[in-house]
């Protein structure tokens, strides 16, 4: 059975969301047949499970690192953010292919609105 964790939406952010197309339909998945799809408005990836590394449940942040769709200052981990209070960095074996920016992604810090329970369901 697919999991799926919805995001967190702060409200206050609406208009950002709005542009980017994320809404409600809008969640990271865990598939019957062993993959992570996260959508987040007209983006999305997917990678197999057995491709996450470790994961790793973090913030609060501040908001402008936080929210929106955007790279990593450090290193090139992808953030699908919708609130700065809490979420999972969800780090992978291989990259996954590039959304923005001109390498592939290490990581993905998404905003949902349990990310303890989604670290569970990964296992790692």
């Amino acid at each position: 059975m697919t999991q799926r964790f919805p995001y967190e939406l702060d409200t206050r952010w609406n208009a950002l969301f709005f542009g980017l197309g994320v809404g409600a339909k809008d969640a990271v998945e865990l598939t019957d047949d062993g993959r992570l799809v996260a959508s987040y408005g007209r983006v999305r990836v997917e990678t197999p499970l057995d491709n996450i590394d470790h994961t790793l449940v973090t913030g609060p942040h501040r908001w402008y690192t936080a929210v929106g769709l955007r790279l990593s200052f450090t290193d090139t981990g992808l953030t699908f953010g919708t609130n700065h209070r809490l979420g999972l960095c969800i780090a992978f074996r291989e990259p996954i292919k590039k959304v923005i920016g001109f390498k592939d992604h290490d990581a993905l810090w998404v905003s949902v609105a349990d990310p303890h329970g989604l670290a569970d369901a990964i296992g790692r």
